[in-house]
């Protein structure tokens, strides 16, 4: 067993034989106590990713980029809607991208299967999707500003 393995159980098929459950301790050892407790574990999952998630690094560039380009061009109300939508969508499609890489990899055991690679490729096309969306968003909002400012 790895050293990060250590906190890891795996429950028998006997553990829960006559409709038994395992002991409450070891079932309520990650659950969550409380809202607090819940939020702190949300928040280190996106900690996780933008640690250890290359992409999520880009995508937190490319938003602060769009928010910048927003607050130059001072983006209207309503244009600030879909850029801050199209930003939270593309975060929100690379931590569930991330978190299926992660359970794919831990459920194939690190190995090649097709099947695995096929869940990571569509969690992958799912963010490609939403990022199309981002992309055109912002050129919908951004390009008309832009050739304003050069052919004023």
């Amino acid at each position: 067993m790895d050293s990060h393995d250590k906190d890891f159980k795996v429950f028998k098929k006997k553990d829960f034989g006559k409709g038994k459950t395992p002991i409450k301790n070891e079932r309520d050892r990650w659950k969550n106590a409380n809202f607090i407790s819940s939020f702190e574990f949300a928040l280190s999952g996106i900690v996780t990713a933008f640690q250890q998630e290359r992409n999520m690094r880009k995508h937190a560039l490319s938003a602060l980029l769009a928010v910048i380009a927003g607050l130059v061009f001072q983006i209207s109300e309503f244009e600030w809607l879909f850029l801050l939508l199209s930003i939270f969508l593309v975060f929100m499609g690379e931590l569930f991208n991330s978190a299926i890489e992660n359970v794919v990899d831990l459920a194939a055991d690190y190995q090649f299967h097709m099947r695995a690679k096929r869940a990571k490729d569509m969690a992958a096309g799912a963010v490609l999707m939403i990022s199309a969306f981002a992309v055109i968003t912002g050129l919908f909002i951004f390009l008309p500003k832009i050739f304003h400012l050069i052919f004023k």
